[in-house]
């Protein structure tokens, strides 16, 4: 017999083909599956190796052992009599047949899918990586943040041009990832980084483009101008990232969306980043701090619109979210003034749209009106992740959370390291019913922001709504905030065993919080099946305006009193539709 009937008597030839269709459906397999599971880039490379190694040992395999009804024997040691090469044979033809099936099924899922989603990383897309402070003066951090942000700005005006939002690509200050790394996590194909160093009334500015995957630079320049050409300078630097990049200005955003003082006025603009910096700590004392560093900004420069636009946000959060209360109608009272302000200083500026819309929402609960304040600064502003973000609690708190959700998954590609929007996105799903989804958007959220106040909520709930009252628990007493853990504690120990702690748990909630909370205390007497109380408590939160009502059409916990007739006369009350595509808790 020849060499190669006896292959092929001996299943060899099958082996070889099984073999080989089992590595090509597995290799794509990985490749698809590495964005997902953020697998190095090399993962499919290596793993072809590996297989190419492991070839010789499997056909070496197949050709001294044979599968016999007694289980793997020596090919040497079965009588003719014993042999099941044949039914072997006609079992691996299956197999090849039901591998090549999946092989072809992945080839075309994957061409499909990158054919028809967005590229990973578009040829025009740039994230700008915050530029290093080397003033050695630290105090001096939030003057090349501040660079850093007006060049993001900037760059964002450009026509077909991808640009990470600063959220996301300030995650990568100190970084010690490569560029390719970076990019691919981003997914950019060019990163822009550089260095600031104020000397006195001069600075320096070193600024390189880079080609992501490789590292290569695409322009680089080195700038030693007067501090008082700073925004010259800054709109030099774009121009020339633009021209690197080949992109098309989109002039009639360009002037309206800046966020630089009109006259020019440095000071103004240090003390508007000042405030931007303190912000971006999201405290209550900083956010006062930042209110002030506001007021600083507009006293230097009265037209400053982005200043007051970004005073009216603030002040609408922290009353919003601190302030009970006297002191919380003065803060919405300063809120809706700088909101004026900003609007008639710069009519066309999507952040002071942003400012009106987070007033009416979170004082006056004007749900249309908020909607159309922040569907104007989305068509000003398209790709800015924190309006889309706030566009969606608008469409959520209507109902529609389907649109919501849609929206809040367009902001996360332009800021994919956006913690606030992975929570709001887990609440919107949570909504929906889809818990699966809605617990890795709360996983991803407190990986990016694990000491955040509130965040432990969602799993908390999510936990609820499993029944898993083991999991709620535990989720509530990671969370930091102690008003928030009394909330969560309240809501988890509801649907354990032990009624004592639950009935406590309850009365301690509403001991410390019946003016600050009474929303949550409503989810709370929901949960208990209690009607008469769940509506009781939601008439005290409309009579002292919580916030917390925007969630009554997709949190699935009210929602279980949906078909009562005093859900609709609550929703006319206090404006809002009956209809929704949100689900109930069974």
């Amino acid at each position: 017999m020849s060499f190669f009937a006896e292959l092929k008597r001996r299943n060899v030839l099958r082996a070889a083909v099984l073999y080989v269709g089992a590595v090509w459906a597995l290799a794509q397999g990985i490749s698809q599956l590495s964005p997902a599971l953020d697998l190095p880039e090399w993962a499919t490379r290596w793993f072809l190796i590996a297989a190419a190694i492991g070839f010789p040992f499997a056909m070496a395999f197949s050709w001294f052992y044979e599968w016999t009804a007694h289980g793997l024997v020596r090919e040497s040691e079965v009588t003719p009599g014993e042999s099941t090469a044949r039914q072997t044979g006609r079992k691996l033809d299956r197999a090849i047949i039901g591998v090549l099936m999946v092989a072809v099924a992945l080839l075309a899922s994957g061409y499909f899918v990158h054919r028809d989603a967005p590229a990973a990383s578009a040829p025009e897309s740039v994230a700008v990586l915050p530029f290093s402070n080397d003033s050695g003066d630290a105090g001096q951090q939030y003057f090349s943040d501040g660079l850093s942000e007006d060049l993001i700005n900037s760059l964002s005006q450009f026509q077909g041009l991808k640009v990470i939002s600063r959220n996301s690509a300030f995650q990568f200050r100190n970084s010690t990832d490569s560029s390719a790394v970076i990019g691919r996590k981003l997914g950019v194909a060019h990163l822009l980084e550089g260095s600031v160093q104020r000397l006195g009334e001069k600075v320096r500015i070193n600024a390189t483009l880079v080609n992501a995957a490789d590292g290569s630079v695409v322009w680089s320049q080195q700038y030693d101008r007067p501090y008082a050409d700073l925004f010259a300078l800054q709109d030099e630097i774009t121009q020339s990232v633009s021209a690197a990049l080949q992109t098309r200005l989109l002039a009639r955003y360009a002037a309206a969306q800046s966020e630089r003082p009109p006259g020019g006025n440095l000071q103004a603009w240090q003390a508007y980043q000042q405030g931007k910096l303190l912000d971006a700590r999201v405290t209550q004392a900083d956010a006062r701090k930042a209110i002030a560093a506001y007021a600083d900004a507009t006293r230097i420069d009265p037209h400053y619109a982005a200043a007051y636009a970004q005073e009216s946000v603030t002040w609408s959060w922290l009353s919003g979210t601190y302030l009970a209360g006297e002191a919380q109608q003065r803060g919405y009272a300063q809120a809706r003034a700088a909101a004026d302000k900003a609007l008639a200083l710069a009519p066309d500026l999507a952040l002071a749209h942003v400012a009106r819309g987070r007033q009416l929402l979170f004082a006056d609960f004007d749900w249309t009106g908020a909607q159309a304040e922040y569907e104007r600064a989305a068509k000003l502003a398209p790709n800015d992740a924190a309006v889309l973000i706030d566009l969606s609690l608008v469409y959520a708190a209507l109902g529609h959370v389907q649109s919501a959700a849609a929206v809040t998954r367009k902001a996360l590609l332009a800021d994919p390291y956006n913690a606030t929007g992975y929570n709001w996105l887990s609440r919107q799903l949570a909504g929906l019913g889809q818990l699966d989804a809605a617990q890795q958007a709360s996983a991803k959220a407190i990986e990016l922001q694990p000491r955040a106040d509130w965040y432990h909520e969602r799993p908390t709930v999510l936990a609820i709504l499993r029944g898993d009252a083991r999991a709620a628990l535990a989720a509530a007493q990671q969370e930091p905030a102690p008003n928030w853990q009394r909330i969560e504690l309240a809501l988890a120990t509801q649907i354990g065993v032990d009624r004592t702690t639950a009935d406590a748990a309850l009365q301690t909630l509403i001991d410390n919080d019946r003016d600050n909370a009474p929303y949550q205390i409503a989810e709370v007497y929901a949960l208990r099946g209690d009607a008469d109380n769940t509506f009781l408590w939601l008439d005290r939160a409309w009579n002292v305006r919580d916030p917390g009502i925007q969630f009554l059409l997709y949190d699935p916990l009210i929602l279980r009193f949906r078909t009562d007739p005093r859900f609709a006369a609550f929703c006319s009350k206090v404006g809002l539709p009956t209809t929704t595509d949100a689900v109930a808790m069974k």
